[in-house]
This record gives C-alpha cells, structure tokens and sequence, in this order.
C-alpha cells in the first residue's frame, strides 16, 4: 500500500477563553489602587476615553444626560442591612443599583465616619520624614571629614533597618583597604550619634551604649549586660551571684534594662508607611449596615463621543489613510465601551459579594471577633449564584474597612470548630481569641497549660484537640505556658 499525503476534515470542540474575557478576569482581582493605575494606562492608549470629572470636557451629550438623570435616580436609592439580615431598598438582582454605587460618591468621599467632610490639614501631606541614613549621615557631616567621613558613609550604609552592624568589620577594613583599629574608631564615633545605640553589632553592645548614655554602666550593670542568657531564662538566682547585688539592686537594674531600646534604628523607620486603601466600606444607617464600594479611587470613565464624530468625520474624509483610520477608530470604540461595561459589571460583582458576606457576618460587625460565624467560598457562591472561583478573585487583595477598623475580606472565611455538645458550631477565629482571652486572665506567675485551655475550651462547648491549641498559641505569638512563667518571674523581679 502507497503512503502519501491526505486531506481529512474533522470537527472538534474546544473551550477557548477570550482576551476580554482575560483582561476581565484580571480586573476583579486588582485591588482600587491597582485599577485606578490600569485606568490611567489605557486613558493614554485610547483617546476616546476620558474621565468624567475632567475639566473641560465639554457640555454633555444627551445621553450623557440621560445617563446622568438615571444615575440622580438612582443615588436616591439605599442598601441597608436589617436587623434581620434582610436587604432594604433595591432587590438583590437590582444591577442598576450595583452601578450606581460604582458612579457616585461613596463614605471616603463625604468624610465619613466623622461626617465632617473635611480633607486632610495641608501639614500632613508633607515630604516623608528623614530616614535612619539620612539623619546619620547628617550627624557624621558635621562630626568628621575626609577619609574618616568617607569610611562613616560606607558604614551607615552597611547597618540594618534595626541600626545594628551585622559585616564582620575585619571583613569591611579589608575591603577599605584600612587598619582595623582606624575602622573602629570611626564606628566608635557613629555609635555616639543619635538614636542611642546605632552601630552596635551585637544585642549586648547596643545595651552597653545605652547605659553609658544613662551613666549607668558600672560594673554591676556590666556582668548583667554580659549574662543577656540568664536573664532570658530567668535565672535570679545565679545573676544575683554573677552580679555581687541584692534582690533589691537587682530589681533596679533590670528595670533600667527594660528602659533601653533593643532596636533604636526603628526609631526613624526606613520611610512613611503607606495606609491599606480598602475597596468595601461598611457604615451603619438609619436602618443597619450599608455596603458601598470606595469610589475615592476609582474615577468614572466615559466614552468622548463628540471627539469620535469628529474622527469619524476626518476618517471619512481621507485618501489612502481612510480604511486604517477607520479600523483604528473602531478598535478604539469598541475596546472603550467594553472597558466601561467591565468595570460596571466588577463593580457590581464585588458590592454582590461583599454585601452577602457582610449580611452573613452581621454579628461580627454588630459584637465583634466572638460572634465571627464558619463561613466558606463555596456558601457564599451559592448565596450568589456565582462559581466558588469568582469569589475567590472577588476577595483576593481586597479589604474591607468598618467602624471596627480594616479587614482582609478573606478575614471572614473560617472553618468551623465543630462544638462537643451539639452546639453551634464555632469559628476558628473566635477559638483563637479565646484562647487570647483565657491567657490575658490567667495568672502570669501560674500559666495555662495547653491541656487546661483544651480543658477549659471544652468545658465551653468548643471539640479541639491540644495541638490545635497549640497552634493557635503560636499564630498568636503567645510564647509557651514554661516561657511565659519565666518572663512573669522577671518581670516581677
């Protein structure tokens, strides 16, 4: 039998997803911040877009007005949260209503929660504060000259957030190509600068710098500052021995010991802290909770349609450049009026989603961490009518900010502690303040041990094993019941 080529038709089907549909998929998964800057972008790709608050973007067209009626009508509309959990207002499927939260003004904007409306005093939006290398190069300015200033600078450059040195400075001599005794006189100098303790390459070190500031580095406070290992185990005894003092002087000294910053380069930071910009807001009406998005960062788009007539008009007037022209235009109408309905229809997924957790989590907003109910991904894409995935991407690096302060929304996602007596089930992150709650009362020279909290838990109603216990505790960076007996005996030494 010959081989040789042949023609065969066949038919599949397969499932292929689509830029758009990619592009939108990724806007539900930006945070307000994020998306204010992929706004930004495409308003410099496509010059059929532009903000809505622009100034001098011209007198409306009627459908802008028509738009703007509707919008006005339905500003009048309000979404609270019962006492029963039950939504007022427009309808659960009122996807205008969704939108018209995306378009107008939302808490950030009128002011709240203080309902002052009045923006931030011009002071506070100065140029960050000096650094820690900034402030000690300042000082090394004015303290030395030459090669010693530059061996300074290379210096502050090598210490840590915390101001400590943590190269070798055998290894930095060598490298500078200076005797080791000229590198530790000029870090002898840096250590005189402020904040207290910089420069310092060890724990001990810092300490010692800062007792000689306080001209409290006598011989006594020496061996203390020597013996940092009994002091973490709570050896009284033996430092008491190791220092030639009593319990009264020993008590003395480790409290001017607690008075010292382990940490001084954090004093000056390494910069202004950027605030967390939360995407949902939740403020209490005049008939419970009320969901919005955060609009502060979101600015309206609209499509120019005065400036797409005028293109249109010299497109059509064109020789050669006519079809390119046109089919430029037309890319940029049609990627513009997708772009606008894709943050509508992202607006009007993440008010959904947030408004059903917030009803779900009433008791949360309403009590507290304690009344923090199980919830799942899955019951709220049920509650929804949403695949588990698109809230998934919903909560994905977005916060929600209330009186009660800034949450992650995957915050409000526990699992459940299943109850040993029949009870409702509690949530994980309830059990865990619990656990907080138990050990702040406890008494500090007589800990809990984990099997007395399990004990105690269960005696609550809450089925947990001791190990769960446990990681709770450390979660919570609560040291172990031995560890925390030990710091309550020096703390009361």
């Amino acid at each position: 039998m010959g081989v040789g080529p042949r023609l065969d038709l066949r038919t599949t089907t397969s499932l292929v997803v689509s830029q758009q549909l990619q592009t939108a998929i990724r806007l539900l998964t930006l945070t307000n911040l994020e998306l204010e800057a992929e706004i930004h972008a495409e308003l410099e790709r496509n010059p059929l877009l532009e903000l809505a608050d622009e100034e001098g973007a011209g007198a409306p067209t009627p459908e802008a007005a028509a738009s703007a009626q509707s919008d006005d009508a339905l500003h009048t509309l309000d979404r609270d949260l019962g006492p029963d959990g039950a939504a007022l207002g427009a309808g659960d499927e009122d996807v205008d209503y969704l939108e018209e939260r995306f378009h107008h003004d939302s808490a950030a904007d009128t002011g709240r929660p203080g309902e002052t409306g009045e923006a931030p005093a011009i002071e506070a939006l100065g140029s960050e504060a000096p650094g820690l290398v900034e402030v000690l190069e300042a000082q090394a300015g004015a303290a030395l000259s030459g090669t010693d200033l530059a061996i300074a600078r290379h210096l502050i450059g090598l210490l840590d957030e915390a101001g400590y040195l943590t190269e070798p400075l055998e290894e930095v001599a060598a490298r500078l190509g200076i005797a080791l005794e000229h590198a530790e006189r000029v870090l002898g100098v840096i250590q005189t600068f402020e904040p207290t303790g910089v420069g310092a390459r060890s724990l001990a070190e810092c300490l010692a710098i800062q007792a000689r500031e306080a001209d409290r580095y006598d011989p006594c406070m020496q061996a203390l500052i020597a013996n940092l290992d009994l002091v973490a185990r709570g050896d009284l005894a033996r430092l008491r021995r190791v220092c030639e003092v009593d319990e009264e002087d020993l008590r003395d000294m480790l409290a001017e010991l607690r008075g010292y910053n382990p940490k001084p380069g954090l004093v000056h930071g390494s910069g202004r802290v950027q605030p967390v910009v939360p995407d949902v807001l939740v403020r209490r009406g005049r008939h419970g909770l009320v969901v919005e998005l955060n609009t502060a960062t979101l600015p309206r788009l609209i499509v120019n349609r005065r400036y797409q007539a005028e293109l249109s008009a010299h497109a059509g007037r064109g020789n050669g450049r006519q079809r390119s022209e046109r089919q430029f235009l037309d890319r940029c109408v049609s990627q513009a009026q997708w772009l606008v309905r894709a943050l509508d229809q992202r607006a009007s997924t993440i008010l959904k989603v947030a408004t059903e957790i917030v009803r779900e989590q009433e008791g949360f907003f309403e009590h507290g961490v304690s009344h923090l109910r199980p919830l799942t991904m899955r019951a709220i894409a049920e509650s929804v009518q949403m695949h588990e995935s698109t809230v998934s991407r919903v909560v994905a690096n977005k916060s929600l900010a209330c009186d009660r302060g800034i949450f992650d929304m995957r915050t409000f996602f526990t699992h459940a502690i299943h109850a040993s007596h029949g009870g409702e089930d509690a949530s994980a992150v309830t059990v865990r303040a619990r656990v907080k709650a138990l050990i702040d009362a406890e008494d500090p020279l007589k800990p809990l041990s984990d099997d007395q909290l399990v004990q105690l838990l269960q005696a609550e109603g809450h089925d947990i094993a001791r190990r769960t216990v446990a990681k709770y505790r450390e979660i919570l960076n609560i040291p172990s019941s031995f560890d925390r007996r030990r710091r309550a005996r020096v703390h009361a030494a």
